[in-house]
């Protein structure tokens, strides 16, 4: 359904790797959609909303981990060593240098384990576990790579570019979650990020490899890099989830990463309520509800707080 080219470059955020033109000409006409389409920012009014969506699905991106602390690898200063995150994160990468890419990757996954979930995490892990209670459902799409979400709580994720925590095998296709810190021996204290460093030149033999009876092939962190198609399988539930949703959020997505830069939009032309939290407008704020302004850790937990019709 949603078929796009992706590829994970940041931690918590797959970069823009295929932008496609802007959206607003393809979406299909609906008789709940206009131009004039109000944006605003009334708490008030959002709430009411949200105390009687049934089925919420909330979009989450780089802003949402970028107040954990995470880098991004974005804008100015973006880069891993003398590399943007791009020129290492595709199969022809991994290919030519596994050794690099592996120390990129065995930096990032380090660096997650020393982050923790920020206020917008557990506000959305919250507010799952509480509605689910009520016989309602909130669902995370993600488009980061960081687990977070997991760590505070969430059940119900999609995480559509995959995750720094789990790994491929490129001889058997085996893909299992993997929280080993080094993830090899050979990557122990490698991988730092300033551009003075050396590569380490691991031999091929000694990154990680798979461990399933009789294989013993190269491991590839499981995630979607540039060049790659998204899961299929994934990206059907989503829709899904968009389909049925009668609320959705946006929380701290550049909307320019497709195809999950068009999700809210589909979502708003069948005339469902979005709202977008985030540090700056997007190109799509002016085609959402609500824009909540300022850091997602500090506008979320107040709009999903239990609401005052919501039984004990």
């Amino acid at each position: 359904m949603f078929v796009s080219v992706c590829a994970c470059m940041s931690v918590s955020i797959c970069q823009v790797g295929y932008q496609m033109p802007p959206l607003w000409g393809h979406l299909r006409p609906s008789k709940h959609f206009t131009a004039s389409l109000c944006l605003c920012a009334d708490l008030a009014a959002f709430r009411e909303i949200f105390s009687k969506a049934k089925n919420i699905a909330i979009i989450t991106g780089a802003g949402v981990s970028a107040e954990s602390g995470v880098p991004t690898f974005r804008g100015a200063g973006g880069y891993w060593r003398k590399w943007e995150a791009q020129e290492l994160a595709s199969p022809e990468a991994f290919a030519r240098n596994p050794s690099r890419v592996w120390e990129f990757y065995h930096y990032r996954r380090e660096v997650m384990l020393t982050k923790d979930p920020n206020p917008a995490h557990l506000a959305i892990a919250e507010c799952e576990e509480r509605l689910s209670k009520q016989g309602r459902k909130v669902t995370v799409i993600t488009q980061n790579i960081d687990e977070l979400h997991h760590r505070a709580g969430s059940k119900n994720i999609l995480e559509i570019h995959g995750s720094l925590f789990k790994t491929r095998c490129m001889t058997c296709g085996h893909e299992a979650a993997n929280y080993k810190s080094p993830i090899c021996a050979a990557l122990e204290g490698k991988g730092a990020p300033d551009p003075d460093t050396r590569d380490a030149e691991i031999p091929v033999q000694n990154l990680p490899r798979c461990e399933q009876t009789g294989c013993h092939g190269l491991l590839r962190p499981a995630v979607v890099w540039f060049g790659e198609t998204l899961d299929a399988d994934i990206l059907t539930r989503a829709e899904k989830v968009l389909d049925s949703c009668d609320l959705c959020l946006v929380v701290g997505t550049s909307s320019v990463v497709y195809p999950a830069a068009m999700f809210a939009p589909q979502v708003a032309v069948r005339g469902v309520p979005v709202a977008e939290f985030n540090m700056e407008n997007t190109p799509a704020t002016m085609r959402f509800k609500f824009h909540f302004h300022g850091p997602c850790g500090t506008t979320l937990p107040p709009a999903l707080a239990r609401h005052e019709t919501e039984q004990e």
